[in-house]
């Protein structure tokens, strides 16, 4: 049985920091493509970075290009989101996932939708001055 524990988010001025971390038990996350969504208030959920199994290859939403950075820890069996430079439109509850994929892009592009993606319970993050 899968279980998360996400950590990080909470209130920053535009232009802050955040780490959202994500720690899995149940499964390995490193045989496993591993992502950040988020949803705004009225809006669909989106893909914000996605990170593919082992050494795969990472995908970033043109809106956090160059702001976020994800990661993951195998030892620790936890998934990273850096978020520099935040802006009010950052704002959202953000959700770690994972599925067995290798299409990342793709899972990405569609905010993560498959019948086969495991979530977290998510986190709030808030941009505001």
């Amino acid at each position: 049985q899968v279980q998360f524990v996400e950590s990080g988010g909470g209130l920053v001025q535009p232009g802050g920091s955040l780490r959202l971390s994500c720690t899995v038990s149940g499964y390995t996350l490193d045989y496993y493509g591993v992502g950040w969504f988020r949803q705004a208030p009225g809006k669909e959920r989106e893909g914000v970075s996605c990170l593919g199994p082992g050494d795969g290859g990472t995908y970033y939403a043109d809106s956090v290009k160059g702001r976020f950075t994800v990661s993951r820890d195998k030892p620790k069996n936890t998934m990273y989101l850096q978020m520099n430079d935040l802006k009010p439109e950052d704002t959202g509850i953000y959700y770690c996932a994972f599925l067995s994929t290798i299409t990342i892009q793709a899972w990405c592009d569609y905010g993560g939708e498959s019948e086969f993606t495991k979530w977290g319970q998510g986190i709030q993050v808030t941009v505001s001055s």
